[in-house]
């Protein structure tokens, strides 16, 4: 089979691959007296705060790297959100002789210039999961208004007939982020018109602390008795959000996304409503394709890149875009556990085991 027909295939089923067994493999490094390796990738991730990126992201690109070019070189770098961080280790994996960088941008924006340096370096761009501005090469995320919008109506849905008589708090992400604008836009299409926002706030850093922050705020602005629901773009906002409407003695409907193990313990205790879940493995993979084939020569094929993007600064970037899926507590044993994201015993600790009965997952 292709490299090509094995990535088509990734893409035609990318909600129902299985994301399990795959082992953590840690950056390649060359053996003593070896030979200069014909494929090296720069894997460059914002931060190790989010649950994903070293639990799965890293793994996932780094097997299937080797998978597809078993003497390749992969050197890691982790920005832990800094910017600024993230510019110097562009910088350091040009310097190494990477060929390919996959780059998950902290910020968007301000990466345009390394971006730029890699182009005039001759070293190919992969922007993963975000779409960093410059000249780009390839883009791989998922179909971020289509996750704002899954939000929205999910939120609408839940609401019923509050949506006309009271407020709905929203926390949108790190406005360094284009993915957040996204999922912002897209929630905004769905609940414009529909419900009064009573508070907006965009959250540096994606930092769930700030979201508790500006959750207690709100609940003080308005009155926790006008607050009907609540939209969160993530599910590490949704942990300080759902902290301080504890605190508040509410539980309203609340929206999130990463599919993340606290969040579906939480969806399972009623205290969170949906999260969206964007199966890693198949990002990873289509991701690490596009890596390997660039750091060989090869022009990337249509099914692997069969749309045409547009980034912040103008660019039109080869893309593909995968389909989001809500989670809900009726669908968990269908969505996150059939994909291997986690057990059933992962998820039902003791403190969630009436709850998990409940829900069917035994």
């Amino acid at each position: 089979m292709t490299r090509t027909l094995r990535a088509a295939i990734a893409l035609a089923g990318a909600a129902a691959l299985s994301l399990s067994a795959v082992a953590t493999s840690g950056a390649a490094q060359p053996g003593a007296g070896s030979e200069k390796q014909d494929v090296r990738i720069g894997l460059l991730l914002p931060e190790s705060k989010t649950t994903r990126y070293e639990k799965f992201d890293r793994p996932y690109i780094e097997q299937k790297i080797k998978e597809l070019a078993p003497d390749a070189q992969i050197d890691y770098y982790n920005a832990a959100e800094s910017a600024t961080t993230q510019q110097q280790q562009v910088n350091t994996a040009l310097a190494k002789g990477d060929k390919v960088l996959i780059l998950d941008a902290v910020d968007a924006k301000s990466i345009q210039s390394s971006v730029q340096k890699a182009r005039d370096a001759g070293v190919k761009v992969v922007a993963y999961d975000r779409l960093a501005q410059g000249p780009v090469d390839a883009y791989v995320s998922y179909d971020n208004k289509k996750v704002g919008k899954l939000q929205g109506e999910a939120l609408l849905a839940a609401l019923g007939d509050k949506a006309e008589t009271g407020q709905i708090v929203m926390h949108n992400g790190s406005p360094t982020d284009p993915n957040a604008a996204e999922f912002k836009a897209g929630a905004h299409s769905v609940l414009d018109g529909k419900v009064k926002i009573g508070k907006e706030y965009d959250t540096p850093n994606w930092d769930p602390n700030n979201a508790n922050q500006q959750m207690s705020g709100a609940i003080s602005a308005l009155g926790k008795d006008k607050i009907v629901g609540v939209y969160s773009a993530n599910d590490g906002l949704a942990a300080g959000i759902a902290t301080a409407l504890k605190s508040a003695g509410m539980n309203v409907p609340l929206t999130g996304q990463d599919a993340q193990l606290d969040a579906i313990q939480r969806i399972l205790l009623g205290t969170q409503t949906i999260t969206i879940e964007k199966p890693y493995k198949p990002e990873a993979d289509i991701a690490a394709t596009m890596a390997v084939d660039l750091a060989e020569g090869k022009k990337l094929p249509a099914d692997l890149t069969p749309i045409t993007v547009t980034s912040g600064s103008g660019e039109k970037v080869p893309s593909t875009l995968l389909t989001p899926v809500v989670v809900n507590k009726d669908n968990i044993k269908d969505t996150v556990v059939k994909d291997g994201l986690y057990t059933v015993d992962e998820i039902c600790t003791p403190t969630y085991a009436a709850a998990c009965k409940e829900a069917g997952l035994e």
